[in-house]
């Protein structure tokens, strides 16, 4: 370790930080070692009042223009306005969407590059990526209008897979710049959710397209209608959504297998002070999968072994954590916000950071260790020396991870005497998607959402919670999350997660089927025991927010809830949010119908008129609103208030006896 003279000028307090005990002792041990992390920087940084609120524009040289509310709130006519005569309004809503520009750009170009991949391996044009999930790309090829089988002197054939792909492949990358049409994968949602877009006028039509434009209107002096600057923010959230993040999820399951349950464990105790440790943190998986499989290699293990380590461990930050989770078992080492303690723990030989939610002081941090820190991308680069820059190509994927984990392995032997790796980890099952749901609730041969939907019926559960996102150095590291969904898989309400949320849970015991005997109310610990599942549904990384939403489209499917998402008894919460691409999803989500609580704030509260469209106007229009409430026990009161108003409406609010059923009663639900 290189000697450490920084004076840290506020220090966190730990135990107030964060819930998790592994996150306490690294804060702890970086500031005795005088190395500055985000929890530091968040007592000595306040965030701007103005800009909480939504209400400072600076998309003009005559601005900033600020709008505070009066402190007495308004009365009567709200005469803020900016040199321009924008209003508070227009000033919000201009805000609001481009953080939705922001948040979608970065999902969908992650997808963008998935795509581009996959048609070059359909094409043969890389050597290192392969179809692997030949079922899953015949399920989704007709909805790109991608024919799966070919008549020949009239017999009907199965039609060739690399035709398939790259048929499909070709009209997936177009998705992005198309100049007419509207995007494929909008025909996946219910008929009357599809419906109501269309009323609204806001199907995406591509996904550059619509970000575009959302830039283009908040220009200055361009559109200055809060409602009709959210009409397009709706769009692009949906191009997000409903497209890129579901095309980019589609493709890596067909490239790279669709993920299915396996256990693993999770935290920053993943780590071992006998081994090559080498993060892998960021957001796509190209580069981490094919890093995966060179850690894996018989000949690389024997080389760590040569270097005086037992061989290699490959861990995770953020979501590319969680992308190689799934289907590798490849552990988490924590979420976001532990991404500069894993190297202060002086065992990480190699950070590999590709892009989205990476902390450049890193750098500084990884200078008062032997750490390497290398990047990938080439639109996300570091300034500092001492970052290593390894651009990643697709056409020679395997020979980049080869050459980065040869590095971690090299570097082994420069690893400090002071090692501290925190002895906290937890076992979690993770893996699961709409495919593997579905086969969890009847098997092979009656794989059917059918069985979720009569558990909500009959009341065992009460109704099914997406809880998302990131975490935020704001709030106590990782309590929201936990908090939220302890409260609300204690009311029977089945929880599925992603992103930072779901490693938060992962981290404190919560994706396992024990668990539910332990935290679920009686019913939902009955279903869980039965099926043999948890109580909280590991669903992969942000981009597969989307898995969500088709899960919630084949409940609808399924029957006996409703005709459209919106009918259904579910909520949708980032208890701890803090990126743009949180904003995307959640407008896509309130777009889609669904009830959406947001922790922490939202950058709203200076504007009354257009907060009010957001938390009520909207449900008018799409069947889904959004909340805010910071109280996490609160926070989820308000899902399960709407899982039971959802339940009311339904007419399923009151407990129903258990019936044996013969064999005719079968047959009349078409389960013979």
């Amino acid at each position: 370790m290189a000697e450490v003279k920084a004076k840290i000028v506020k220090q966190a307090n730990a135990a107030e930080a964060s819930i998790d005990a592994s996150t306490q002792e690294m804060i702890l041990r970086a500031q005795q070692l005088g190395v500055e992390t985000v929890f530091d920087r968040a007592v000595t940084m306040k965030p701007c009042a103005i800009g909480m609120q939504g209400i400072c524009c600076k998309n003009c040289a005559m601005g900033p223009c600020r709008l505070p509310l009066p402190k007495d709130g308004i009365q009567g006519e709200d005469t803020r306005k900016g040199l321009c005569g924008a209003t508070a309004n227009t000033i919000c809503a201009r805000n609001f969407i481009r953080m939705i520009a922001g948040g979608a750009a970065a999902h969908s170009d992650h997808g963008r590059n998935v795509a581009i991949t996959f048609l070059a391996a359909a094409k043969g044009e890389v050597d290192d990526y392969k179809i692997k999930d030949p079922i899953k790309l015949r399920a989704i090829a007709p909805y790109y209008g991608v024919a799966t089988t070919v008549e020949e002197d009239g017999v009907v054939k199965d039609r060739d897979i690399q035709e398939i792909a790259i048929a499909v492949g070709e009209i997936a990358v177009a998705e992005w710049g198309k100049p007419t049409g509207s995007l494929h994968m909008i025909k996946r949602a219910p008929q009357p959710l599809q419906d109501k877009w269309a009323e609204q006028g806001v199907i995406p039509r591509n996904v550059d397209r619509e970000i575009v434009e959302i830039m283009h209107r908040t220009h200055m002096g361009v559109d200055q209608d809060y409602k009709n600057l959210m009409k397009q923010g709706t769009r692009a959230s949906l191009a997000d959504g409903w497209g890129g993040s579901m095309i980019g999820t589609d493709l890596q399951d067909v490239m790279f297998g669709t993920p299915s349950p396996l256990q693993a464990e999770a935290d920053l105790g993943v780590l071992k002070d006998d081994h090559v440790n080498i993060i892998v943190h960021g957001h796509e998986p190209l580069l981490s999968e094919m890093i995966v499989a060179a850690a894996q290699s018989q000949e690389l293990i024997d080389y760590s072994k040569e270097k005086g380590a037992k061989g290699i461990q490959l861990a995770g930050i953020c979501c590319t954590a969680n992308e190689v989770l799934q289907r590798h078992g490849v552990p988490p080492a924590g979420t976001f916000l532990q991404q500069e303690l894993a190297i202060i723990t002086g065992a990480c030989d190699a950070m590999v950071v590709d892009v989205q939610c990476i902390f450049q002081n890193l750098a500084n941090v990884a200078k008062c260790f032997h750490t390497k820190l290398i990047t990938t991308h080439p639109i996300a680069k570091m300034e500092q020396p001492n970052v290593l820059h390894i651009e990643f190509d697709e056409h020679h994927a395997m020979e980049d991870a080869i050459r980065i984990v040869k590095i971690a392995i090299d570097n082994y032997e420069n690893r400090g005497s002071e090692v501290m790796i925190p002895r906290h980890k937890s076992s979690q099952i993770a893996g699961f998607g709409v495919e593997s749901i579905q086969y969890h609730l009847g098997g092979s041969f009656r794989g059917d959402y059918f069985t979720l939907n009569d558990n909500i019926i009959n009341g065992r559960i009460r109704g099914i919670a997406g809880v998302v996102g990131c975490n935020n150095a704001r709030t106590k590291h990782n309590d929201e999350h936990i908090r939220i969904i302890k409260e609300l898989i204690k009311n029977d309400v089945i929880v599925l997660t992603t992103g930072c949320s779901a490693i938060a849970a992962g981290m404190h015991g919560l994706c396992t089927p024990e668990s539910a005997a332990v935290h679920c109310g009686p019913g939902l610990a009955e279903v869980c025991e039965t099926v043999g599942i948890p109580p909280v549904l590991h669903l992969g990384s942000c981009v597969d927010n989307s898995r969500i939403l088709l899960a919630a489209t084949e409940v609808v499917k399924a029957g006996g809830l409703g005709n459209d998402i919106c009918d259904l008894p579910a909520a949708g919460s980032a208890p701890e949010w803090m990126s743009e691409k949180a904003i995307s999803i959640g407008q896509y989500f309130v777009a889609s119908g669904v009830y959406t609580v947001f922790g922490y704030h939202m950058p709203v509260e200076g504007a009354p008129v257009f907060k009010d469209y957001l938390y009520n106007e909207m449900e008018n229009m799409y069947g889904g609103k959004w909340d805010c409430e910071p109280d996490p026990i609160k926070h989820a009161h308000l899902m399960i208030a709407h899982i039971d108003k959802k339940r009311k409406e339904l007419g399923i609010d009151t407990a129903r006896d258990r019936v044996l059923m013969d064999m005719a009663d079968r047959q009349a639900l078409g389960m013979e």
